[in-house]
């Protein structure tokens, strides 16, 4: 056997998780990456995969129509792996919260509720919400977050100006927004009060940790000795939370991943 089969092997191996988290996939958004998403969907399995809200952009819907192929396509992915045997739960978010009258029906072979509690291969606890829950802005200073929203449709707009230039240059897609949100202060300030809200929440609970979306930041650290998890997005990046089957959790990044399979 060729050294290309082994390493194959071992990248399907390597796929193969306990558990998957995705969020902030923005179905119906032209920024969203959903080639990308087809494409992990393909290629990883799970026993459990968590929908942590934001998956369809019925928000942005309302102001046009934009629903291409590989739209669908994701859809189609994530039904075909509820019928063979993934267990699927959707956790609506703000952008589909159209949904979460739907909580604790089915869609399909899909589960729909507003919240979850997982428990890992190792016995830890995690609260799974979308995160919106903790945004005061979302929930109460509507002109402000409208603002806000305009802005980060010019940061998108610019940054898919950007990424056509840099693939006619033969440079790998780079997030405008993203490095943005690292540099400015203000924004590290809001997602570390985010981050300590969502800690404080899970440790009301009782529970070992949280796994959240909605801000589009990935991240597993200790906030307050409360595990907090986010599984990012898949409009300024592509990132998911896993856990292995011996409980461990990561962050994969799936534009680093992907050119090695």
């Amino acid at each position: 056997m060729t050294s290309t089969f082994y390493l194959l092997v071992i990248a399907m191996e390597s796929l193969r998780f306990r558990s998957i988290w995705i969020s902030d996939v923005h179905l119906g958004l032209a920024d969203c990456k959903a080639e990308f998403l087809v494409r992990f969907l393909e290629a990883t399995e799970s026993d459990y995969l968590y929908l942590v809200g934001d998956i369809i952009d019925l928000h942005n819907m309302k102001n046009g129509w934009y629903w291409p192929q590989t739209h669908t396509s994701v859809i189609q992915k994530l039904l075909a792996k509820a019928r063979n045997g993934t267990r699927v739960v959707y956790i609506p978010g703000n952008h589909d919260e159209a949904l979460r009258q739907y909580a604790g029906k089915l869609l399909g072979p899909i589960t729909i509720t507003l919240q979850a509690i997982h428990r890992t291969a190792d016995g830890r606890r995690l609260l799974i919400l979308h995160g919106d829950e903790f945004d005061v802005l979302v929930k109460h200073n509507v002109l402000l977050i409208s603002l806000g929203s305009r802005f980060y449709e010019l940061l998108l707009w610019l940054n898919r100006l950007l990424n056509r230039v840099r693939g006619i240059l033969g440079y790998p897609y780079w997030s405008l927004s993203a490095h943005l949100k690292t540099k400015v202060k203000r924004a590290i300030l809001y997602m570390d009060r985010f981050e300590a809200v969502a800690a404080h929440e899970a440790a009301r609970c009782a529970v070992d940790g949280l796994v959240c979306g909605h801000i589009h930041k990935a991240a597993i650290r200790r906030v307050n000795q409360v595990l907090y998890c986010n599984d990012g997005d898949w409009v300024e990046s592509c990132t998911a939370l896993v856990e292995r089957h011996d409980g461990s959790l990561e962050l994969l990044d799936w534009l680093k991943i992907k050119p090695a399979l």
